[in-house]
């Protein structure tokens, strides 16, 4: 497995010292945000100026611009919500395009599980395929994050099943998405909503040819009802078997340490621990 560092812990952290934290740090990539966050460079109106700049940023810190990540919900409510999501992702497509970019991780959506049945599942899978039509045009390959809903709890948050954390659920997305769109493996997301270090495990190699890379972090139990994030190693998930079994994937495992506050001493911790 090779070693980079997630877009979301360095949302406050402007574009050029993002990059020169990470080359600091010994990875050899990061995952660029992409009209994920206010705060990211670039955004779905950016120019060929801007989107030139950001490679060359890239080049010049010697690091691998091999994978993007945006935001969207295929999954509300409002259908036309969905479909001007699905407007805006394909813009940021375009941009990963341009950018020479590999694999754009996206998200099926985030309402609870229950919630996303009938017209509202066939919109959401709808759209997924029409996002994977404009990538496969633009030579990127889209990765759907394994992310369960978040809601704010006292003392931390909570995370519940989505489409694309229900096992049973998303092998059925799988089923129904095209199949050169893959996975981005998240084992903390998945902990969060309940599964166990060897469910974690046994999904993973079961959806292992789906995956196109990993993100690497933690979640800690702080009440009955709250959790918040932490590095790997310091939550409810065993990382010396998920080392064991990450050891052999070809390509990288992201640091997704998601506070911004001491996002440096949070990376080095998750390093560290890998």
């Amino acid at each position: 497995m090779l070693i980079g560092a997630a877009a979301w812990g360095l949302r406050e952290t402007p574009l050029e010292e993002q990059l020169k934290l990470v080359g600091g740090l010994g990875l050899g990539s990061l995952e660029l945000s992409i009209a994920g966050h206010e705060n990211d460079f670039l955004q779905v109106d950016s120019s060929a100026k801007d989107i030139e700049y950001a490679a060359k940023l890239f080049s010049d810190n010697g690091l691998a611009l091999v994978a993007a990540a945006t935001g969207n919900d295929f999954t509300q409510a409002e259908e036309g919500a969905c479909l001007a999501d699905l407007a805006r992702l394909e813009k940021v497509v375009a941009i990963a395009g341009k950018l020479g970019v590999k694999y754009l991780r996206v998200f099926a959506g985030f309402s609870r599980v229950e919630e996303v049945a009938g017209k509202r599942w066939e919109v959401m899978v709808d759209c997924l395929k029409k996002a994977n039509d404009k990538a496969r045009e633009c030579g990127v390959c889209l990765a759907m994050e394994t992310h369960g809903g978040v809601e704010e709890v006292a003392g931390g948050i909570r995370h519940f099943y989505s489409t694309s954390s229900k096992p049973e659920v998303l092998r059925k997305l799988l089923g129904e998405i095209p199949a050169d769109m893959g996975l981005v493996f998240d084992p903390a997301n998945l902990g969060a909503v309940g599964m166990s270090t060897a469910e974690v495990i046994a999904l993973y190699k079961e959806l292992k040819d789906r995956i196109y890379y990993l993100h690497l972090k933690d979640f800690r139990q702080v009440s009955a009802e709250a959790i918040l994030p932490c590095a790997c190693g310091e939550g409810g998930l065993d990382w010396r078997e998920l080392k064991a079994v990450f050891a052999a994937f070809a390509g990288y495992g992201f640091v997704e340490y998601e506070i911004p506050a001491d996002i440096e001493d949070g990376m080095r911790r998750s390093i560290a621990c890998l």
